[in-house]
C-alpha cells in the first residue's frame, strides 16, 4: 500500500467543463490560486479544445495567461490536451504538462473526440512526442477504462493493452479513468494490476467520476493497489460534455478526509479544501457534492 499520495486537483478543467453558462476567467483564476494554497502541486487548468465544444474551456489561453509564473519543480499547471493542434496550443503558453487522453472504445472516443479508440492512441503518442521535444511534462489518461456509455463492458485486456502501446512513447505515467462512475473496487485492483504489469515501472494515476456513489470506495481500492496519484475536485463538480449523465469527480475534500484519517500523507490541507469548496459553493449559487464541505472535518482541529 502506498502511504503518500499525490493530489492533482481538477476542478478548474474537468471540474467546470460540464456546467452550463459561463464561469468567469477571473474566477477560475481565483479557484486555481485557492487550491495552490491548501497544498496541492499539480493541477489541471484548462483543456486546449475546441471552444464550439466545450464552452468553458474557451479562455484556456486567458486564464493561463493570469497565473502567475511558478516553478515546475514547486507546481505542475497541466493542460488537457486531444490532439495535435491542442497540444500546439498549449505549449505556446506557460503550461508546464500536457495530458493526452486515449478512449478505451470506439463509441466514446468518437463522441468526446471524433476518433476510433486506437486512433485516439496514435494522437496520444504524437502529443507525448511533440511536448518532450518542447521540454515540457506529459502524462495520459485512458478513459472510459471501466465502463462506456456506447459499448458497455471494456475488457480489461483492452485497457492493458492501450496502457502498453502507450508506455512504449515515454510519458511520465498512465492514469485510468472512470469516467462515467460505473467501476468498483474489485474493478479498480483487477486494472490496476493489469496496467502495472503492462507498464512495469511507470506510476499510476487515477480518475474517478461519483456517479454511482463507488467514487471515494475506489480510491481507497487503488491507494491500497498501489496508486501513485489520484484526482479529484474541489467540492466534487465535474462530468464529461460527451458522456451521458456523468455527475462529478470524487471530492477533493471527501478524499483528503479519508486519507488523512488513514495515516496516507499527501501534504494538503483538509481545512484548506473545505474552506475553497465553500467559496466554490457561493461562486456556483448552490450547494455542491462534495460532503466533507458540508459536515466539516475531525477532530475540529487545524490540518
Amino acid at each position: 500500500m502506498t502511504h503518500h499520495i499525490e493530489l492533482v486537483e481538477v476542478s478548474a478543467r474537468d471540474g467546470l467543463q460540464n456546467e452550463p453558462g459561463v464561469f468567469p476567467t477571473i474566477d477560475k483564476v481565483e479557484l486555481i490560486t485557492r487550491a495552490l494554497v491548501t497544498g496541492i502541486r499539480r493541477i489541471e487548468v484548462a483543456s486546449f479544445v475546441h471552444p464550439g465544444r466545450v464552452p468553458q474551456m474557451a479562455d484556456a489561453e486567458a486564464v493561463v495567461a493570469a497565473l502567475p509564473k511558478r516553478n515546475p519543480n514547486d507546481v505542475t499547471y497541466v493542460g488537457l490536451v486531444l490532439n495535435k493542434r491542442g497540444a500546439l496550443r498549449a505549449l505556446e503558453t506557460q503550461v508546464h504538462e500536457l495530458g493526452a487522453v486515449v478512449s478505451a472504445s470506439d463509441g466514446f472516443g468518437r463522441a468526446n473526440q471524433g476518433r476510433t479508440a486506437d486512433e485516439t492512441a496514435d494522437d496520444a503518442i504524437e502529443i507525448i512526442r511533440l511536448a518532450k521535444e518542447h521540454g515540457r511534462s506529459v502524462q495520459a489518461t485512458i478513459s472510459v477504462a471501466f465502463g462506456c456509455p456506447f459499448d458497455g463492458e471494456i475488457a480489461v485486456s483492452r485497457v492493458a493493452d492501450l496502457a502498453r502501446k502507450i508506455a512504449a512513447a515515454g510519458p511520465r505515467e498512465i492514469a485510468i479513468a472512470d469516467t462515467i462512475g460505473v467501476g468498483v473496487p474489485n474493478q479498480v485492483k483487477a486494472l490496476m494490476v493489469a496496467v502495472k504489469a503492462a507498464a512495469p515501472g511507470l506510476p499510476v494515476r487515477l480518475h474517478f467520476h461519483d456517479t454511482r456513489n463507488t467514487a471515494i470506495a475506489n480510491v481507497w481500492a487503488g491507494v491500497e493497489s498501489g496508486a501513485a496519484t489520484i484526482d479529484a475536485s474541489i467540492g466534487g463538480i465535474g462530468g464529461c460534455p460527451f458522456a451521458p449523465n456523468a455527475t462529478g469527480n470524487v471530492a477533493s475534500e471527501d478524499v483528503q478526509f479519508m486519507l488523512q484519517r488513514s495515516s496516507v500523507e499527501t501534504g494538503v490541507s483538509l481545512n484548506g479544501l473545505i474552506d475553497a469548496a465553500v467559496w466554490l459553493s457561493g461562486k456556483m449559487g448552490r450547494k455542491l457534492p462534495g460532503l466533507v464541505s458540508r459536515a466539516g472535518g475531525f477532530p475540529k482541529v487545524d490540518a
